[in-house]
């Protein structure tokens, strides 16, 4: 999803300066209007160019995530009723085709048509995903570090897409890490029918239909994780579109330092990811007392960003950002799948819909909003209404203080398992409960 970062810009300015059409015969690094050297690497928005393009980018960009926003109520009652395997297969097969359109795209019209159908495979593929992982490790610690896991390899892809695409466009053309990452898709889709063939999943038949999303949605300890996500991915969906731009002007960073802005912050991200799933582990009950204190991190770390003088400086909060962003997130999505054991039934598509949902919110207003308040406000009001908003939300996670003690309900899915074995879902689970 990001690795079209640094790519777009710039060649929706092709474009331009073509009349509308950067063929095939586009030169791979630039063109000769603009001196032949176009550097790739940063995330050019919005541009230079004037406001018509810079509204251009921006809904591209966002178009993604405003179509996740319409598809995951569906996608995560679907995933509910049919299982995890086929909807993350076909949301591979759809990032497979998205990815290929961007590769032959020559007008913006396809480009779009790409980029949502990034969102439509994202509601699919993230959401079961996530969801196949929440299930298949029912039990704590187990859960946790699996989720971290997810997380750390979400981060390195989110982080190390810019550079990677910039790199290869330069250097080998628009069409390259467009195809490289299809390959992904198509051997992950591979990988997926050999370890777990959505046509083995006949068991579904016989699992209870998971909780309706919309009652999901109105659980109010469900709503303050989603509040949560929401919250603390604000400061990286709205410094993604503009730290490029203030770093330029500010502090006169060059192209490959703004390129590599984020890149550092994996590190953090990854430390984060493992202090919390060690913590958990020992101090399962401070899960809400995790994500607070992400969340003050995020607050703090966001507020730094406009003091910062030099490339040196600004990573230093862009850690702290991603690390507190690693806390909240480790510590509440295993929250979400254990408010769906003991509150509700135990099929997770719908809880993790709605986590998608929250960090769509952040990501469909950031490309948008982000430039409209920095023009109007200015780029270190715009950070500190952002870390002001994580701190304030902070203290709200002591609502989930008492979670831990909560007790399994009876739903469908336990009463079925505490009886004889009727059906091959069951005699799966109970075997699965003795092992």
């Amino acid at each position: 999803y990001m690795v079209i970062v640094p790519i777009i810009p710039d060649y929706i300015a092709a474009m331009r300066d073509r009349g509308g059409a950067a063929g095939p015969s586009a030169p791979a690094g630039g063109n000769e209007s603009r001196g032949g050297n176009w550097s790739l690497l940063p995330a050019r928005y919005p541009a230079a160019a004037g406001g018509n393009e810079d509204v251009q980018i921006g809904v591209l960009f966002a178009s993604k995530a405003m179509l996740q926003l319409l598809v995951n109520p569906l996608s995560g009652t679907l995933i509910d009723r049919v299982g995890y395997e086929a909807p993350l297969l076909a949301g591979l097969a759809v990032m497979f085709l998205s990815t290929a359109t961007f590769a032959f795209a020559e007008n913006y019209a396809t480009l779009f048509a790409a980029r949502s159908l990034q969102g439509l495979g994202s509601a699919f593929a993230d959401t079961a995903g996530i969801a196949l992982i929440a299930d298949r490790y029912a039990e704590e610690p187990a859960r946790s570090r699996a989720l971290g896991t997810a997380l750390a390899c979400i981060s390195f892809g989110s982080l190390a897409a810019p550079p990677f695409g910039g790199v290869l466009y330069e250097f080998a053309g628009k069409r390259v890490p467009f195809l490289v990452l299809a390959c992904v898709c198509l051997l992950d889709g591979l990988l997926l029918l050999a370890l777990a063939p959505p046509c083995a999943a006949g068991a579904r038949a016989n699992m209870p239909v998971g909780t309706p999303i919309h009652r999901l949605m109105v659980d109010p300890y469900i709503a303050v994780v989603a509040g949560a996500l929401a919250t603390c991915n604000i400061p990286l969906a709205f410094l993604e579109p503009t730290i490029a731009n203030w770093m330029k002007e500010s502090m006169g960073a060059s192209e490959w330092e703004v390129g590599l802005t984020w890149l550092p912050a994996f590190f953090p991200h990854v430390l984060g990811v493992y202090v919390t799933v060690r913590l958990a582990a020992a101090y399962p009950h401070l899960q809400w007392f995790y994500g607070a204190l992400g969340m003050a991190i995020i607050g703090a770390s966001s507020c730094l960003v406009p003091a910062c003088r030099n490339f040196g400086q600004v990573i230093v909060p862009l850690c702290g950002i991603c690390f507190g962003i690693a806390l909240v997130d480790t510590a509440l999505l295993p929250t979400l799948a254990f408010l769906v054991d003991v509150r509700h039934v135990s099929v997770y598509g719908s809880v993790y819909a709605i986590a998608d949902i929250s960090y769509s919110v952040a990501y469909a207003l950031g490309p948008i909003v982000a430039g409209q308040i920095v023009h109007t406000m200015g780029f270190a009001q715009l950070n500190l209404g952002m870390g002001l908003a994580n701190v304030l939300y902070a203290p709200v996670l002591l609502f989930l203080k008492n979670v831990c003690q909560m007790k399994p309900s009876h739903s469908e899915r336990n009463i079925l398992l505490e009886e004889a074995p009727k059906g091959l879902y069951d005699t799966i689970k109970m075997e699965e409960r003795k092992g």
